[in-house]
């Protein structure tokens, strides 16, 4: 008697887990998701199963990934349209290279190395996001999403005439001209060529553990004081600052995290090649971002997790079809938008769910229960 108590409420907490408020069921899809995909793609490269070419898409995967949960920050929890996520990401990407660089001789160990340039990557992205963030959110919807186009193409050419080498243990930096007494591998970055010569530190396991960093970040905004205030400023602007809310203030901490994890993602991204050059964060990189957070589903966190793992392998996986990749890719995407936000659809995938789902069975035959028992006691 006492193991079948035992035995009940253990599955009891079991449905809690998946069943009980939205924190613990997002937090459990979510991070379910991290893992079990991580352990079965690890077990299928040791195996032989999964080829070179999308082994070598692990690490954007994971950063994809981890730019798709930062961007739903904006996107989807505080409800502003950025457009210059790629901005972000590429203030990251190159600082990381920059601290790599000038730390290889005094540094041999490549983690400690790749730790140090997501750390500086989240600092000069969050400087950005604060110095873009605190003259620009005042603005709403399209207005805010031009300015922050307009920043991340400023960034991009911006980056098109910079240059960094390493005249010895000095850092030195021109714009338009190369820097003169540095040559060859002594140079860091060189214009719109980019970065060239980086030696690639970022691993499969490094990339998941900054994904499950990025998402227990976002989670825990999500989920605190400060992230139901940001949410409350998102339902009714007027109505939060009527309580007190300080509405410029929330938003940006919702911008300036986002722009944080970006700028630690893109660190990563930039230690996965050898060859990194600015045209690689162009509008097409921030609206592809946008795109995993639609398609996932705006404000879901999970459903960018999934967008972002299957719009980045999809491409890879139909290389073989050459000319019609991209037509096919196009496609998909707008079979999956149609399927996702048709009411008719939706109303009727819901239906069919409720047919096959235990858990909803059970539920309705309890309320078609309980509404027999109310006619029988109204009819006595």
């Amino acid at each position: 008697m006492a193991e079948r108590k035992e035995n009940k409420a253990g599955a009891k907490r079991l449905r809690n887990i998946f069943f009980g408020n939205e924190y613990k069921k997002e937090a459990t899809i979510s991070y379910g998701i991290l893992i079990v995909g991580y352990i079965l793609l690890q077990l299928g490269a040791n195996a032989g199963l999964i080829g070179r070419n999308l082994q070598g898409q692990f690490v954007p995967i994971c950063v994809y990934i981890s730019l798709a949960i930062s961007l739903n920050l904006v996107v989807g929890i505080s409800g502003e349209l950025s457009l210059g996520h790629a901005g972000f990401m590429s203030v990251g990407a190159f600082t990381g290279i920059i601290v790599t660089r000038m730390m290889e001789a005094s540094m041999p160990s490549g983690n400690v190395r790749l730790f140090f340039a997501v750390l500086a990557g989240a600092i000069t992205a969050a400087i950005a996001g604060i110095i873009i963030g605190i003259p620009i959110l005042g603005l709403r919807g399209d207005y805010l999403a031009i300015v922050t186009l307009a920043f991340g193409e400023i960034v991009r050419n911006i980056m098109n005439v910079l240059y960094f080498g390493l005249d010895g243990k000095k850092l030195k930096f021109a714009f338009n001209h190369t820097i003169d007494g540095v040559e060859g591998n002594q140079r860091i970055i060189t214009g719109a060529i980019g970065a060239t010569g980086v030696t690639k530190t970022a691993t499969f396991t490094t990339a998941m553990l900054l994904t499950l960093f990025t998402l227990f970040v976002v989670l825990n905004l999500k989920n605190s004081k400060h992230g139901r205030c940001i949410m409350a400023v998102r339902d009714n602007r007027i109505a939060g600052e009527s309580i007190g809310i300080n509405v410029k203030k929330y938003k940006l901490i919702a911008f300036v995290v986002s722009a944080a994890l970006a700028g630690m993602a893109g660190a990563m991204f930039g230690q996965n090649y050898s060859t990194l050059a600015p045209l690689k964060f162009n509008f097409n990189t921030s609206v592809l971002i946008l795109v995993f957070v639609v398609l996932g589903g705006i404000g879901n966190i999970w459903g960018g997790i999934l967008a972002a793992t299957l719009l980045t392998i999809l491409p890879e996986a139909l290389r073989q079809f050459a000319d019609y990749r991209m037509l096919t890719y196009a496609v998909v995407l707008i079979v999956v938008m149609i399927c996702t936000y048709n009411p008719t659809i939706r109303a009727r995938a819901g239906m069919v769910w409720e047919k096959i789902s235990p858990r909803k069975r059970r539920k309705k035959k309890a309320e078609e229960a309980a509404d027999h028992d109310e006619t029988g006691k109204e009819e006595m």
